[in-house]
């Protein structure tokens, strides 16, 4: 049995393809299925947010947003 590889694509081409659930992510050409998060991935999401927004030294340049 031998094992192929598909081919690789252009980043062109990959933002043309519809949006799938759960996402895909480009690497290298090739295209992945990202993993679902997990709950101490959220925990940590949530956290980080609320200490970006917390920071006294924040210059309002940008804002995290969760999903």
């Amino acid at each position: 049995m031998v094992a192929t590889t598909p081919p690789a694509i252009t980043l062109e081409t990959f933002l043309r393809l519809p949006e799938t659930k759960p996402a895909s992510e480009y690497i290298e050409g090739k295209v992945f299925q990202k993993p679902m998060p997990k709950r101490k991935h959220s925990l940590l999401q949530s956290e980080l947010c609320t200490t970006i927004n917390a920071s006294p030294n924040r210059k309002k340049l940008a804002m995290p947003f969760r999903n």
